[in-house]
């Protein structure tokens, strides 16, 4: 498939993102929910970046979205997550009302009910291979669910789901950026790999973004899966990524085994996985440069060993 053009992709809204604080959210409250409005509000300890989460009270979660791209997503977990959470064997947030733009605050935002657990890094976890075949039960039930009338991947999803060409541009550009730092034909070799890999199976849901932040455990396994703004139906290969950010041997076997999926759906995914760290190689923050680092580290010792 060749290559597109970048599309649009949501992006923060720097402005508004700075509002977005404990005394917003409590007039956010007070004014559209007021049953609620002498419940405490704090932030949660990982606020995001797509959308900024506060506690509200101590059975509730207020979530805004941190750009006008991002608010697409509001309506479509609002209308897709009752869905969803009936036929999964895992928790999935639960909305429990819709609020509107107001206080100074342009977009909607959600108001759902909140999941114990605390993120999915390996110490927390006490047998990473049956976190690995948890997770993958959870996306074979999830890509079995019925995909009528579902979103398609689009700008909604950050066009996770979508071809990945979508995103050659951007990452050649990256490859010749760091070709100082990378062997540059083994990272090539990997990325069109991918590309050549194209899907042409019929639609089914995705997550998105499987990502550790997004996987809570709960006396060290796998207990609820969190921030479905990516969802939508289309190409699942996207899902695939934790199996390089997070999963290391026997666990990665195992994930492979039980996703059941096939080899060009997994070549697809280490192009997702690949994207991801070229992208945020520079990043300003220390942890998240380091976890680039690591992943291409991951996808290359990969590579070596299959050839």
């Amino acid at each position: 498939m060749s290559a597109q053009p970048a599309p649009d992709v949501p992006d923060v809204d720097e402005t508004t993102a700075r509002r977005i604080d404990v005394g917003l959210v409590r007039r956010l409250v007070a004014e559209q929910f007021p049953r609620w409005a002498e419940l405490p509000v704090r932030p949660v300890e990982v606020g995001g970046w797509d959308n900024r989460t506060f506690h509200l009270g101590t059975e509730m979660t207020v979530r805004l979205p941190s750009g006008e791209g991002y608010a697409l997503q509001v309506p479509k977990e609002q209308r897709w997550l009752p869905v969803l959470g009936g036929q999964l064997p895992l928790e999935i947030p639960t909305p429990l009302a819709h609020g509107r733009p107001g206080a100074g605050y342009p977009y909607p935002w959600s108001v759902y009910g909140w999941i114990d657990g605390r993120t999915a890094r390996p110490e927390r976890i006490d047998d990473p291979t049956r976190f690995a075949t948890d997770l993958a039960a959870f996306l074979c039930a999830l890509r079995a669910v019925d995909t009528t009338d579902a979103p398609a991947a689009g700008p909604h999803s950050a066009w996770r789901g979508g071809p990945l060409s979508t995103y050659d541009p951007e990452t050649r550009a990256a490859i010749e950026t760091h070709r100082d730092r990378l062997p540059v034909d083994v990272v090539t070799d990997i990325w069109q790999a991918a590309l050549d890999a194209t899907w042409s199976g019929p639609p089914v849901w995705f997550h998105g973004d499987v990502a550790e932040g997004n996987l809570l455990v709960r006396d060290g396994r796998l207990a609820a899966v969190i921030d479905f703004g990516c969802c939508g139906v289309g190409d699942p290969a996207c899902d695939t990524v934790i199996a390089w950010t997070l999963l290391r041997g026997a666990a990665r076997a195992a994930f492979l085994d039980a996703l059941d999926v096939n080899t060009a759906t997994w070549a697809r995914g280490r192009g997702w996985a690949l994207w991801k760290a070229l992208i945020t190689l520079d990043a300003p923050e220390p942890a998240t440069a380091a976890w680039a680092r690591r992943v291409l580290d991951e996808l290359l010792a990969e590579h070596a060993v299959c050839r």
